[in-house]
């Protein structure tokens, strides 16, 4: 682990799922965890907000977000840069 993710916190990857607020995008992380009682691994999904400064991200854009400070009453990270973006047709 480098010395930048530990002075960062935690980075988590997922898909822009709202980009309606300004300087804000809510980020969905969908991750395997297992059942506890059938030990079947399901698909558990979370969202997060993080800040935007740019209002450069939309929807559907798979992106890294890292935690940092609050920001706000919701807000606690910040969108690091972007993986991948959709091809629109």
């Amino acid at each position: 682990m480098s010395s930048e993710a530990n002075r960062h916190g935690r980075t988590l990857v997922g898909v822009v799922s709202s980009d309606k607020m300004d300087k804000t995008v809510v980020v969905a992380v969908t991750r395997k965890v297992p059942h506890k009682r059938y030990k079947k691994y399901v698909l558990s999904r979370e969202k997060y907000k993080a800040h935007d400064e740019r209002n450069e991200y939309r929807i559907g854009d798979k992106v890294t977000i890292v935690e940092s400070r609050p920001l706000s009453r919701e807000k606690r990270w910040r969108v690091q840069g972007l993986i991948e973006r959709p091809d629109i047709v």
